[in-house]
C-alpha cells in the first residue's frame, strides 16, 4: 500500500526568514501521526502545505498519490485550523449546514454528517444559538466538526483540544483512534501535550522548521534510553544545542 502523505525535501521562507528546512516526512495510510514541537517550530506552515493552503519554495508534498496543492483534494481533506474560521453571525447548526454544502453531499447525507459531527463535540443541544455566543472551547469544538463534516480520508488538526476541558479531550481522543482502527483514516494531529503524543502510532519533533527525531512513542524511549516521554524532547532537543 502507497503512503498516504510523501513530504520530501521541503524547505520555506518567509520574508527570506527560513521556516522549513530540507523536511522529509512519510505517514501510512490509517496512522495517527503527531507533530509536537515548541510554537513558531514550523508545524503549523508545515500542516498548511499537506492541505494546499501553502506551496513550498523547494520539495513536493503528495496526499493521496496527488501531488499538492490540488483543489479537487479538498474533498478528501479535513483541517482544523489553530485559529477558528467561523460564521460567528450565524448559528452553529448554519455554520454546519453551510461547510457541508461546500461537499458532495446528498441531502440526507449532510444531515447525518451534521448530526453525528455535532453529536461528537457536545454540540447537539447548542447548534440553534449564534456562534457569537459560544465560549473560546465550544468554538473549537465547532471548528472539529466541521472538519469531520464530509467524512474526510485525511483528518489534519491543528492543536484540537486547546481551550477544551479533560473530559471532552478523552473523549474527542477515543473518537480519533475508533476513526484509525475502524474507518482507517489517516490523521495528523499538532499538539504540545506529551500525554497526548503519546497516544499516537508515530511522532515527529519539530524545532527550528527541521524534524530532528521521530519514531512511535516506544521506540523513541528506547532510543534515548528514558522511561517518560517529556524526557525524548529533552534530549532530542539538547543533542541538537
Amino acid at each position: 500500500m502507497n503512503p498516504a502523505i510523501r513530504v520530501k525535501q521541503i524547505s520555506k521562507s518567509f520574508n527570506k526568514k527560513p521556516v522549513l528546512k530540507d523536511v522529509h516526512l512519510t505517514i501510512e495510510t490509517g496512522q495517527l501521526y503527531g507533530l509536537i514541537g515548541p510554537s513558531g517550530a514550523g508545524k503549523t506552515t508545515l500542516v498548511k502545505m499537506i492541505v494546499g493552503m501553502e506551496k513550498t519554495d523547494s520539495g513536493t508534498v503528495h496526499v493521496l498519490e496527488e501531488k499538492m496543492p490540488n483543489l479537487a483534494m479538498l474533498q478528501r481533506i479535513g483541517y482544523m485550523a489553530q485559529s477558528d474560521s467561523l460564521y460567528t453571525e450565524l448559528t452553529g447548526e448554519e455554520n454546519l449546514k453551510f461547510f457541508a454544502s461546500l461537499y458532495k453531499l446528498k441531502k440526507e447525507e449532510q444531515k447525518q454528517r451534521i448530526a453525528y459531527a455535532a453529536g461528537l463535540v457536545h454540540l447537539t443541544g447548542d447548534l440553534k444559538k449564534r456562534v457569537a455566543a459560544y465560549s473560546g472551547g465550544m468554538k473549537r469544538r465547532l471548528s472539529l466538526a466541521i472538519a469531520l463534516i464530509q467524512d474526510p480520508k485525511i483528518l489534519i488538526l491543528d492543536e484540537p483540544t486547546v481551550g477544551i476541558d479533560p473530559e471532552l479531550k478523552l473523549s474527542i481522543w477515543d473518537e480519533l483512534l475508533r476513526l484509525k482502527n475502524e474507518e482507517a483514516k489517516t490523521i495528523i494531529v499538532t499538539t504540545h501535550v506529551m500525554d497526548e503524543a503519546e497516544r499516537c502510532d508515530c511522532v515527529a519533533m519539530v524545532r527550528d522548521g527541521r524534524i530532528i527525531t521521530s519514531g512511535s512513542p516506544k521506540e523513541l524511549k528506547e532510543m534515548y534510553g528514558v522511561d517518560r516521554f517529556d524526557d525524548v524532547f529533552l534530549q532530542a532537543g539538547g543533542k541538537q544545542s
